[in-house]
């Protein structure tokens, strides 16, 4: 059985570069729980540890329909109550959380997913963990080297560049991260930084 690798099919999407460019990004579904607070927090940490728990469940039932995937790179929406006022503190940040999932995905699928994982373990978050259709459409992205605590100067480049081109931000700001940073040195961790445009 052949395993389906979306960061592979979908290249153009977990990929960028030093200088910043503009992408197209079509409607995807991802599997998405929401948040407030601390990156890394003892909230955040529960909610995504109830994400992935979702979508290897997820991916159980495919390989049961002969349709095996790898679960994908952890992305990250994330976004303030009120952009008129300095950056808050970290514990009032928002956040959602979301695997980009294959095309086949149901809501059924996740049903039942929450049903073998909430059954192994009942844990609250997971009934927080929901399927959603997110389009994007047109952004900007640039790719982060190095820490997530200096991400400023990589998000102002891009800003000044969305300036540039002649478009004004919307939405919300996107990270999609490449590497674990359980696993890699803060100094090697690659992170794509992403925002729609207008």
């Amino acid at each position: 059985m052949s395993k389906l690798d979306l960061s592979k099919k979908y290249k153009e999407f977990f990929t960028a570069k030093k200088a910043p460019v503009l992408i197209d990004v079509p409607p995807t579904s991802y599997i998405m729980i929401d948040g407030r607070g601390e990156p890394g927090g003892e909230e955040y940490v529960a909610k995504v540890g109830a994400l992935y728990n979702m979508a290897y469940k997820v991916k159980f039932q495919a390989k049961e329909m002969e349709k095996d995937f790898v679960v994908c790179k952890l992305q990250g929406l994330w976004w303030f109550d009120d952009y008129n006022k300095p950056t808050p503190p970290r514990e009032e940040w928002n956040w959602t959380m979301m695997l980009r999932q294959p095309e086949y995905v149901t809501e059924e699928m996740v049903a039942k997913a929450l049903e073998m994982a909430y059954s192994k373990k009942p844990v609250e978050e997971l009934k927080e963990v929901k399927l959603v259709e997110y389009h994007e459409g047109l952004s900007a992205q640039i790719m982060h080297y190095g820490p997530y605590s200096e991400e400023e100067p990589t998000i102002e480049r891009l800003h000044n560049f969305v300036a540039e081109q002649g478009f004004n931000l919307r939405g919300k700001h996107h990270e999609v991260y490449l590497k674990d940073p359980f696993r890699s040195a803060p100094e090697k961790l690659l992170t794509i930084i992403r925002h729609p445009v207008e």
